[in-house]
């Protein structure tokens, strides 16, 4: 909660500065037209109007259209590094919506097999039978088994423990879809303070009374890189979201399952058979 109100209002005073910046930048672009057009106000000789027509005429025939790539180079390097952040968002969103799946983590029929085995007190084929089906529901019987000799309390920590390490090593991923949320906007407003930049100098080279064109360059920098971070953060924000609690929403079921395996070992604890099985831990998964 504390997080997402930091999140909250750092966005706010980011869309606040940006307004700000955009009325400035608006006027500053308006004043500067107002004084170009100031002088051509005057009414033009009848032979120049007529000299003219046809160029006014012609000038509608070439328009620049503006398409992805145009836009994308507009940004240029910052515009550049956000498209680059997007594709490797896009990528890693594509790879957990491949890997987080109910399937994958939890093999039908393992959890049933395993505590039919445990239940006979085939420890050591139960842990054969994990180990040739590697997934992270095995890891965490794996585990436990390897604390079969002991007692119940050294099986449910063993459990415990694997699941806090699965659930770290699968959650490592899903933050970068945060760091690339938090990083895209950054370097949007990286972008806006350089398009600042640029104007203010055209300012500056020319004495307060720049061209429009010059002048609406830094602005359309500005705006553009400003733009590009933002559609990029936006989805990577969700997409950790939406992931993280697909996440702990598949990590309670594993959790559940590996309680359910060794139901039969708890009884046995707690009725004072004691088990000798030597196990071996189960390998670490990259």
């Amino acid at each position: 909660m504390h997080y997402a109100l930091c999140t909250f209002t750092r966005y706010s005073q980011l869309i606040k500065f940006m307004r700000l910046l955009f009325i400035i930048l608006l006027t500053l672009s308006t004043s500067v037209m107002a004084q170009d057009a100031a002088p051509d106000a005057a009414p033009a000789p009848v032979e120049t109007a007529q000299q003219q027509a046809p160029a006014a005429a012609a000038q509608p025939e070439v328009q620049t259209q503006s398409t992805f790539w145009t836009i994308i180079s507009a940004g240029g390097t910052i515009g550049l590094l956000i498209f680059a952040l997007s594709i490797a968002g896009l990528t890693l969103a594509i790879d957990q919506l491949r890997k987080l799946r109910k399937s994958v983590f939890i093999p039908e029929g393992l959890a049933q097999q395993t505590r039919e085995l445990i239940t006979h007190g085939q420890l050591l084929q139960a842990d054969q039978l994990c180990r040739q089906s590697p997934c992270c529901l095995s890891y965490v019987i794996n585990a436990g088994l390897t604390e079969a000799d002991g007692d119940w309390t050294d099986i449910e920590k063993a459990l415990e423990d694997s699941l806090a390490e699965q659930s770290a090593q699968y959650g490592r991923k899903i933050e970068i879809l945060s760091v690339i949320g938090n990083i895209a906007p950054m370097l949007g407003l990286l972008g806006t303070v350089v398009g600042m930049v640029y104007a203010f100098s055209e300012l500056a080279n020319t004495q307060g009374t720049p061209k429009p064109a010059e002048l609406a360059q830094g602005i359309y920098l500005a705006l553009v890189t400003t733009v590009e971070g933002l559609i990029v953060a936006i989805p990577s924000l969700a997409a950790f979201a939406y992931f993280r609690s697909r996440l702990d929403q598949i990590i309670t079921e594993v959790a559940f399952q590996a309680q359910y395996v060794f139901i039969p070992l708890k009884r046995q604890l707690r009725a004072g058979r004691r088990v000798n099985a030597s196990v071996q831990a189960p390998p670490k998964k990259n």
